[in-house]
């Protein structure tokens, strides 16, 4: 990691104690080492740094290429380790990142959804890491997100809003075929979003409500 990961966790750290009122959930649930994919949901820029200064291991993002393109904004999310994907396609060079981040037995960071979700609610997902998790074998960690959504604008600085991470516990996905068929692949997603749906409140699930995790538990 580059000087600037070690400085920028203390940055972050600093502000989210003074702008923010801040709580951690369920740090005991992370494995101490191997290899680990987390999922979380996606409501603002602020979430990968959270993420980052959160958990209590070093962790890689998968982050949009859009990001990139911003010195600033790139320099920062790079120095958490971060690499670039492409939405909406098959990234073959981020997919073969993500597989030796994981092979080398580190924890990477993806949010399913690809993009901040503007209400808040979770929004249908991207096959990626499921097809990550299948490949690799890792287990998955999924988080969950509350309250990062009000860090927009100027005016939240005054209300220091309340910011929840819920982590969850490990899991695998089930056995499938060697031949992963797209309603396999759809399964799985769905079954990856009801676990981040689950350390949500009601009103943040979205496409992963209520129902969709009945069927999921089914």
């Amino acid at each position: 990691m580059p000087w600037f990961y070690y400085v920028a966790r203390v940055i972050v750290r600093v502000l989210l104690k003074l702008l923010t009122h801040c709580q951690v959930k369920g740090r005991e649930n992370i494995p101490s080492q191997g290899p680990l994919l987390i999922v979380a949901n996606h409501l603002s820029l602020a979430d990968p740094p959270l993420l980052g200064v959160s958990l209590s291991r070093k962790v890689i993002f998968m982050a949009k290429k859009e990001l990139f393109r911003f010195r600033v904004i790139g320099y920062f999310i790079g120095s958490f380790g971060a690499f670039s994907v492409h939405r909406g396609r098959l990234d073959r060079k981020a997919l073969r990142q993500a597989y030796q981040v994981l092979a080398d037995g580190l924890a990477l960071v993806t949010f399913p959804e690809g993009t901040r979700s503007r209400s808040g609610r979770l929004r249908p997902a991207f096959s990626g890491p499921a097809l990550i998790a299948m490949r690799s074998g890792a287990p998955i960690l999924p988080v969950g997100i509350i309250g990062t959504e009000k860090i927009r604008g100027v005016t939240w600085l005054l209300r220091r809003p309340q910011i929840t991470v819920n982590i969850g516990h490990p899991f695998y996905l089930p056995p499938v075929s060697s031949r992963l068929t797209k309603a396999e692949l759809t399964e799985l997603t769905n079954s990856i979003m009801g676990h981040i749906a689950e350390l949500l409140p009601l009103k943040y699930r979205g496409d992963y409500g209520a129902r969709k995790l009945d069927d999921i538990e089914d």
